[in-house]
């Protein structure tokens, strides 16, 4: 599960028939696992979910050394369901600092209905990865152009100087280019409207509207500024759950129970 062992190495190594492998294989899958939470006091926690053929797997694991304390099988982010996991790790010992999130509002509602202590941190690179998308990779107009240029300058803020010259020159971009940005077309038959550079307004929206939660790890520097921890342990996970094509769905399910099982073991 962990190694991407072939039957043929298997056998060869063991000295059992494929048969006989396939059949324990088999009968471990039929089995799941349940993981241990353990408890730990000032855990800063990165969560994330990833989407699977029929299923979503929303993960909650601990950046000091990337143990996994909480999965949940579902079909989505939920408000409730987060909620749920969160109330039940503090109930059962693990004591949150933080919490490193993509700033999904399910996310963000559920973290502050639960404890209002624990430290929202903005992933930093999911941020600048849509602000990037949005603003494309060659704007045309002077404005997309700096704040480009901008964005590709979050990762490097290591400082709490780099964050006053970060967040001071964009507030002197806005002051440049707000005209712009706040154009409108109108439509004179409805009299409806919409904002012209809608991109390029999000895109400075979403940076504003996360600002308060996007510099926390530069008073902790235990707070993980991005969740790209468990976006590569989710992308080993699914390339180890591929070599198993033609799994039922249940099969899949309790393969993923073990890997998690043996990655927090190992």
């Amino acid at each position: 599960m962990l190694e991407r062992q072939t039957y043929k190495t298997l056998c060869r190594d063991s000295g059992y028939s494929k048969d006989t492998l396939q059949r324990t294989f088999y009968q471990i899958l039929e089995s799941s696992p349940v993981l241990k939470i353990i408890k730990r006091e000032k855990v800063n926690l990165r969560m994330d979910a990833t989407y699977f053929a029929q299923f979503c797997l929303v993960a909650y694991q601990d950046d000091l050394d990337g143990y996994t304390q909480l999965i949940r099988f579902t079909d989505g982010e939920h408000y409730e369901e987060i909620k749920e996991d969160l109330a039940n790790l503090l109930l059962l010992g693990v004591r949150l600092e933080s919490i490193t999130s993509d700033g999904d509002k399910s996310i963000l509602k559920a973290i502050k209905k639960t404890d209002r202590n624990i430290i929202i941190q903005r992933c930093l690179v999911h941020i600048q990865r849509m602000c990037l998308i949005w603003l494309t990779k060659f704007p045309k107009h002077i404005a997309g152009q700096e704040l480009r240029k901008h964005v590709l300058l979050l990762l490097k803020i290591k400082t709490h100087n780099d964050r006053i010259w970060w967040t001071q020159e964009l507030k002197e971009w806005y002051e440049r280019h707000k005209d712009y940005i706040n154009e409108k077309t109108i439509n004179t038959e409805t009299e409806r409207y919409w904002y012209t550079h809608k991109l390029l307004r999000r895109t400075y929206f979403t940076i504003k509207r996360a600002l308060p939660n996007m510099f926390h790890y530069l008073d902790n520097p235990n707070i993980p500024k991005t969740t790209n921890g468990i976006e590569g342990y989710f992308s080993h996970l699914k390339n180890h759950l591929d070599l198993h094509r033609g799994l039922t769905l249940k099969n899949r399910i309790n393969f993923i129970k073990w890997y998690i099982y043996f990655s927090n073991e190992k």
